[in-house]
């Protein structure tokens, strides 16, 4: 399967310019370090700085009701410093949610963008034989 998928790239490259040829080099697949890293890039980047800015108040604000927790004494203390921490965490985990399925839109339009590059290559090779 791989040894077919290289095969392809290779008649994708060689039917591209080098222009081409370059920019589907730069689609290729990213390690997730450089997907993180493409979340804060392009219109919703301040968004993105922004809910890191809130998910790090909030690990504060969870460090706080765990030390709250722990130096308490009464159950109804501990019901509600336990409520503040699953808050925060709930909340953490959804804007961590938010950031993956940002890194996977960004993979779907990667791909989409190589889609693109291949239909217009092949679009060009076929008028150029016409």
């Amino acid at each position: 399967m791989k040894n077919d998928i290289e095969k392809i790239d290779k008649l994708i490259k060689e039917a591209l310019t080098k222009e081409e040829a370059k920019f589907y080099d730069e689609l290729g697949e990213q390690n997730v370090f450089k997907k993180f890293g493409g979340i804060f890039k392009g219109k919703m980047g301040w968004l993105a700085i922004i809910m890191n800015v809130v998910v790090l108040v909030l690990f504060g604000l969870l460090v706080y009701c765990l030390i709250q927790f722990l130096n308490v004494e009464t159950t109804n203390e501990l019901i509600k410093w336990g409520a503040g921490m699953f808050t925060c965490m709930l909340m953490m985990s959804m804007l961590k949610l938010y950031f993956w399925m940002q890194m996977d839109k960004n993979d779907v339009l990667r791909e989409l963008k190589r889609l693109e590059l291949q239909i217009s290559a092949l679009a060009n090779k076929n008028n150029g034989q016409n």
